[in-house]
């Protein structure tokens, strides 16, 4: 019996098995609950909003600068109130010795593997303000990412093609050069001893090489918003250098100009400098026009909407035109019209002294309207069985040197016997006017003719010493021979009875 008592615990088998049963359970336990996190050890919790799980289970890892910090615990839809937007709440037990996180971390779903599993990134801010054990991460902090897959889908089937060949030949450019790798490698020992303290530098907190690559993100960020735009610009570039590929010869031929052209714009070009100036002043003096143009252009718009209208009917004057100046050009290429408008520009020079002194006598005395109704006036009596001219006989004055007989001097009534202060004939007098003025080129705005005063007992030759005021009118509202239309008739012909300006009319003078 005594010997029984001695026996150690370790020798009972049942015992043993008992134990062994226990630590294996507990082994088992642990292992499985070990995406929960070990029992009994405290954790950092905090939860996380994103705008989707995105692959992300329960049990992922969490992870921060490549290491894992945790674990998601466990993962929850949620609606927000206000928009009615689906989200995911995804709670995380993180280690300790991470807490607190800034305020401004941030949050990415990323791809651990190929295959699409996946993990949370924390991206650790740079806030004086903390995260405490049950705080959330809001939305705002999440950044979307670039899965493998999406960089993938950027490139189509032809950039995949020139890809496969790039690397091909990339082989190819490899491909039994071993020793010169070799000896590359050798060469780069050096730049690796140098490039350590270069390193450091960079990863230096002061140097902020870190803030850099943040700075780059942002840019990133803005730019996701166009990337269509982006994609569909070297789409088009690919449609136009293609199409610029295409027409080789024609741009060597373009090309070869160029220098002659730019030669001769470098002779120009110091020539046509005034020109520019002009337009420039010419603009400037433009301005006020353009201003006009501001009021201007509502009427110019009608005419403009108005001369429409008769566009078409244009066209068609236009061909009509075509054919006309066609003829006109043949006409004016005869030799025989050539010459007849040679003889017309010199009968028309000639003619020009004529008119330039009608014209006046006309506009200014109104001669040739009178002598017209003089003339028909002249035959206007009338005998019943036609008309007779008004014609009366005026005997010639006797005396001296009268127009009765022949003289040797200007009638001045001297009578026969040879006494002057016998004066039988006082109206044996000359008086001769040749060339009276008439308002002609060179003489004085009077109408002298016909409107000449007689000097009694005074012999005058030539302009007289004094002219009348003498006028007469001629009116609308008279017929040929100057007398008035009857009202019916008037109105009948559509005749306006309006006077028409006072003239000078030609008066009979005494000519003895």
């Amino acid at each position: 019996m005594g010997n029984r008592r001695k026996v150690s615990i370790a020798g009972n088998p049942l015992l043993i098995g008992a134990v062994t049963t226990l630590l294996v359970v507990v082994a088992v336990y642990l292992s499985y609950n070990a995406n929960n996190g070990l029992p009994f050890v405290p954790t950092y919790n905090i939860q996380a909003r994103l705008p989707d799980a995105d692959g992300l289970i329960k049990g992922n890892d969490v992870r921060m600068g490549g290491t894992r910090v945790g674990l998601v615990a466990k993962l929850v839809p949620y609606q927000e109130p206000g928009t009615g937007r689906s989200i995911a709440i995804a709670e995380l037990k993180l280690n300790k010795n991470i807490e607190p996180l800034p305020a401004d971390t941030d949050t990415s779903v990323l791809s651990r593997s190929s295959v699409g599993l996946k993990y949370l990134e924390l991206i650790k801010g740079s806030s004086a303000q903390t995260l405490k054990s049950g705080s959330t991460i809001g939305l705002s902090h999440y950044r979307e990412p670039v899965e493998l897959d999406e960089f993938f889908d950027m490139f189509n089937k032809r950039t995949r093609q020139a890809s496969q060949e790039n690397l091909i030949n990339g082989g190819n450019g490899f491909a039994e050069r071993g020793p010169s790798l070799n000896e590359t490698l050798h060469q780069l020992r050096p730049l690796t001893a140098n490039l350590i303290p270069v390193m450091r530098n960079l990863a230096a907190p002061r140097t902020g090489f870190g803030e850099f690559w943040r700075a780059l993100d942002r840019p990133a960020q803005q730019s996701a918003v166009v990337a269509e735009t982006n994609a569909a610009f070297f789409s088009d570039l690919d449609t136009f250098f293609g199409a610029w590929a295409s027409v080789p010869s024609s741009i060597e031929k373009a090309i070869e100009g160029g220098p002659a052209a730019l030669r001769q714009a470098t002779y120009s070009l110091h020539y046509e400098q005034p020109f520019f100036k002009k337009s420039a002043q010419f603009m400037r003096l433009l301005r006020p026009s353009a201003a006009a143009l501001v009021t201007a252009a509502k009427p110019l718009a009608g005419a403009v909407s108005a001369g429409s209208v008769n566009l078409k009917a244009a066209v068609a004057l236009n061909t009509r035109l075509e054919s006309f100046l066609g003829k006109l050009r043949t006409f004016s290429t005869n030799p025989v019209v050539t010459l007849a408008v040679e003889e017309l520009s010199l009968t028309a020079k000639l003619g020009n002294t004529v008119v330039a002194s009608i014209a006046p006598e006309q506009a200014t005395c109104n001669y040739i309207t009178l002598a017209f109704r003089n003339i028909a006036s002249l035959l206007d009596q009338d005998l019943g069985a036609g008309t007779a001219a008004q014609v009366g006989v005026l005997l010639a004055a006797s005396g001296s040197n009268s127009e009765g007989g022949p003289a040797s001097a200007p009638a001045d009534s001297t009578p026969a016997g040879g006494a002057a202060s016998e004066k039988q004939y006082n109206a044996n007098y000359l008086h001769a006017n040749p060339y009276p003025n008439v308002a002609g080129p060179g003489q004085p705005d009077v109408c002298e003719a016909g409107n000449e005063v007689y000097e009694p007992e005074k012999t005058a030759i030539g302009h007289a010493p004094r002219v009348g005021n003498g006028t007469e009118k001629t009116t609308r509202d008279e017929d040929l021979l100057g007398k008035p239309y009857p009202a019916s008739t008037a109105k009948a012909l559509g005749i306006t009875t309006t006077s028409a300006p006072a003239t000078k009319g030609a008066k009979k003078g005494a000519k003895k």
